[in-house]
């Protein structure tokens, strides 16, 4: 089932790429089509997983290839767990969405849902993948849509940001290569399993050094401060739906990463340096809310939120403790579901106004109530307002962190006092104040695809808020065994 539900959405582009030009404008509904399929076999691997078993269920397994000489195989490897299943539905959901938000899309559709698909297979490898090497490869082959569509189909600086992006990307990828090899030829293996159960103990070089490496391309896809500056030129120039995966399911790449190699593989070295991480964590968390405060432009707005709250998800991480652990892929989970609704509202203002400018914006409420409304539920949502999804998260976070990294979780509460500032002050500059007659002639989100979208995500939103447990017991049952490898360390 994990073999169809990976390369799915990459049959469905070979379809949507190889559709007659008179039938172009179909690309849009097959891609919903096909990302529709993948979301149900993404919820059904969700309900279906059984979270009290231990280890990986549902899994896909073969020898891909075979180094008889050198004493070691890279496999074909696919397994679920409580991390992974719900990032696995993260992918699907956020990708049906970006699709609905694709719908107006007329320069080159067929191309342009074409790599839509293929990304959401490179996403779903990562989230799937049981070998180092196969989850490199993923890893890597995100690369070629995302550099595509925002150089293609984005605005502004566009080849500038997405060759920015890919760079950075590479750049950390070059390092985590190094790790993955020097821990595969340590132990024989390049299996997660195997490596977990058995974590190296002595390589060619220092697993400090190794521990760094694997680190590196993680921090860089977070983003952490200072390696966070291609964040905002990537949202800026990209085009909605690919803000909508960027922020919604990418930066996610970084966290999972963390939590299901990092961590594990190398629990010593990731005690050892706790504190540098919760150090970073609260940099993180901090230097973003600022920034975020200084900016006019909507999309680098929330884009510099992102980079804030991912800093929660390394406060999470460097606590190493279950419920810290459990709070860091929590807040992936919901940070998702809102900073894509949040870029979707974005989104929309822009098609209707052409315009982020946020001293151009007033009195927005007027013209466009229900985006308006949406919006500011995102936003409370987004700066942990009781009842909605971030909330659960972020408090989560606090109290398995307070204990162990009282000073960097002193930082994240701060963080969110700063986040209640610049959300707050955004939806007073953008959508309070008397009409302006600027926008007189603009239209609410009237479209069943626009409607869809942001109900869908304001749904979970709530939902999760008020009724977080089928979530939380099936994340807490996935970071156990994590936190019960570092209590071992």
């Amino acid at each position: 089932m994990l073999t169809v539900l990976l390369f799915l959405p990459a049959l469905g582009a070979a379809f949507v790429a190889l559709l007659p030009r008179a039938r172009e404008h179909d690309a849009r509904w097959l891609a919903l089509a096909v990302r529709g399929a993948t979301l149900v076999l993404a919820a059904v691997v969700f309900v279906a997983h059984e979270s009290g078993e231990p280890g990986y269920q549902f899994v896909d397994r073969f020898e891909w290839i075979r180094a008889a000489g050198a004493g070691f195989s890279v496999q074909y490897a696919l397994g679920v767990d409580g991390l992974s299943a719900p990032m696995v539905l993260l992918n699907g959901l956020l990708s049906v969405v970006a699709v609905l938000v694709s719908f107006r899309i007329t320069d080159r559709p067929r191309a342009y849902f074409a790599w839509l698909l293929l990304l959401e297979t490179a996403v779903m490898g990562v989230f799937l993948s049981l070998d180092l090497l196969q989850f490199f490869v993923f890893w890597e082959l995100e690369l070629l849509p995302m550099y595509l569509l925002i150089s293609g189909w984005g605005t502004g600086r566009r080849e500038y940001s997405a060759t920015k992006f890919v760079l950075y990307t590479l750049a950390g990828s070059a390092f985590m290569l190094v790790g993955f090899l020097v821990l595969g030829l340590a132990a024989g293996s390049f299996d997660i399993e195997v490596l977990a159960r058995e974590p190296v103990a002595d390589a060619a070089i220092p697993l400090s050094l190794v521990f760094w490496a694997v680190m590196a391309a993680f921090l860089v896809k977070l983003p952490v401060v200072p390696l966070h500056t291609w964040l905002p030129d990537a949202h800026t120039d990209a085009p909605t739906a690919v803000s909508v995966i960027l922020a919604g399911v990418l930066l996610k790449m970084g966290g999972y990463g963390i939590l299901r190699i990092a961590l594990p593989l190398l629990p010593g070295q990731a005690q050892e340096f706790s504190t540098a991480l919760a150090a970073i964590a609260g940099l993180t968390v901090l230097y973003g809310a600022v920034i975020t405060l200084q900016q006019q432009d909507l999309k680098r707005l929330v884009a510099y939120s992102s980079v804030s709250h991912m800093g929660y998800v390394l406060l999470g991480v460097s606590a190493l403790g279950t419920t810290a652990l459990a709070g860091a892929a929590l807040q992936m989970f919901t940070h998702g579901l809102i900073t894509g609704l949040l870029f979707v509202t974005v989104g929309l203002i822009y098609d209707r106004t052409h315009t982020r400018e946020i001293a151009e914006l007033r009195g927005l409420m007027h013209r466009l109530p229900l985006i308006g409304a949406v919006m500011v539920v995102a936003g409370l949502a987004s700066l942990g307002l009781p009842g909605l999804a971030g909330f659960v998260a972020e408090f989560t976070t606090f109290v398995g962190a307070i204990q162990q990294q009282p000073a960097a979780t002193i930082a994240g509460v701060g963080g969110i006092v700063l986040a209640a500032g610049y959300i707050l002050w955004t939806v007073e500059r953008v959508f309070t104040g008397p009409p302006d007659e600027r926008w007189s002639g603009l239209t609410d989100a009237t479209a069943w695809w626009e409607r869809a979208a942001m109900g869908s995500l304001v749904l979970l939103i709530v939902a999760v808020g008020i009724f977080p447990r089928p979530l939380t017991d099936v994340i807490r049952h996935g970071v156990e065994p994590i936190a019960a490898v570092m209590g071992a360390a």
